[in-house]
């Protein structure tokens, strides 16, 4: 049976991300908040818990699960390069509501679906989500929610759509937002917003302003 816990309880928060940190170790699914939308995660590295949370939330190896990361820094041991562009977007709006579609290092070890050699990283704005994923390391966390379903933006309504395939649920309250990150690639030389959502355009063009965007 899954555990649930209330992380804004003091008391309870530091047994809460123990356990969580615990679980993910050893290849168990737990569901955390981040600053956007609720999350299910598992180890980056562990094929089999990237695949479990696939199948918890009925999803093809097509969508590539992101990556959450605790630092700005640790997106130089994932990516091939990390451009001056790239860099720029990281100091404006990490943490927060940007993931970026990077060209991963070849020497890292893990499947997160048939990402092409690039990953999907972000850096949430969540003291819950941080202080896991400092324990933790990388995680491959997808919202959570059953695929074409809404996504969660409380521990609750996650619970009711994953149950029992999750281990533990992080309460942190309502997310924030309720909005889905904006993603964006930085893989070509002009950067793309493949979708929009928590940081709208003209912020990302105060940055970069030859920004093109492919989104609906």
């Amino acid at each position: 049976m899954a555990l649930f816990y209330d992380c804004n309880d003091a008391l309870v928060r530091e047994g809460a991300l123990s356990s969580a940190a615990h679980c993910v170790s050893s290849g168990q699914l737990v569901v955390l908040p981040t600053d956007t939308v609720y999350g299910i995660g598992a180890d980056a590295f562990d094929h089999e818990a990237v695949a479990d949370l696939l199948a918890a939330k009925g999803r093809g190896r097509d969508m590539p699960v992101p990556v959450l990361v605790g630092s700005w820094s640790t997106v130089e041991g994932l990516a091939r390069a990390v451009s001056t562009r790239t860099w720029n977007l990281i100091e404006a709006f990490w943490p927060g509501g940007l993931t970026l579609v990077i060209e991963q290092a070849p020497s890292l070890s893990w499947d997160l679906g048939d990402a092409r050699g690039t990953v999907a990283v972000r850096m949430p704005l969540h003291p819950v989500a941080l202080e896991l994923l400092e324990v933790t390391g990388p995680m491959a966390v997808s919202s959570a929610n059953k695929s074409g379903s809404p996504p969660a933006r409380t521990a609750a309504e996650a619970q009711r759509q994953l149950g029992d395939d999750v281990a533990v649920y992080l309460d942190g309250g309502p997310a924030h937002s309720g909005v889905a990150s904006t993603i964006v690639d930085v893989t070509a030389e002009v950067p793309r917003v493949l979708r929009h959502g928590a940081v709208d355009l003209d912020a990302l063009r105060e940055v970069v302003p030859d920004l093109i965007s492919t989104a609906a």
